[in-house]
């Protein structure tokens, strides 16, 4: 009751299932018409997603609120329709990042680069990436250019 309060209903299903399952019937009961008000209640928080910007858009809301395995998953789909989207890839960088996997964040963070060379000045700028940039192997990706200059 604590997750469907706090309204994280994804989590409050995976408990009231297995409430259901459980050898009370009355309990059994209750959590199944909880399961249903979770499912309700999810379907009305996703919007309608049609193209990579709109997956895009999602996905940086979900980094915004931390909730960064829905953000990579939403992230992944608009790379399904946009490959080259320098932008997708930075913004799968800074979900990594702030998971704490630095090597995957570096992977997608180069790939942004590649794709838009750009990218390696927005980082040095970026208050989400500033969380984990500092750290390698990001740091080195991220002040590349000023390594190469010296």
């Amino acid at each position: 009751m604590k997750l469907f309060h706090a309204r994280d209903f994804t989590g409050a299903v995976r408990i009231f299932e297995q409430a259901a399952n459980g050898p009370s019937r009355e309990v059994a009961h209750v959590a199944r018409q909880h399961v249903r008000m979770c499912q309700q209640r999810l379907a009305k928080m996703i919007p309608a997603l049609k193209g990579p910007e709109d997956y895009y858009n999602y996905g940086v809301s979900l980094i915004n609120r931390r909730q960064l395995s829905t953000a990579e998953e939403t992230l992944k789909r608009a790379l399904e329709q946009a490959p080259n989207a320098d932008h997708v890839y930075y913004a799968l960088s800074i979900c990594r990042g702030l998971q704490g996997d630095l090597d995957q964040a570096a992977k997608f963070l180069e790939q942004a680069i590649r794709l838009d060379p750009k990218n390696r000045m927005i980082a040095r700028n970026d208050p989400d990436l500033l969380e984990f940039g500092r750290r390698s192997p990001v740091r080195e990706l991220v002040f590349a250019e000023k390594k190469e200059s010296a």
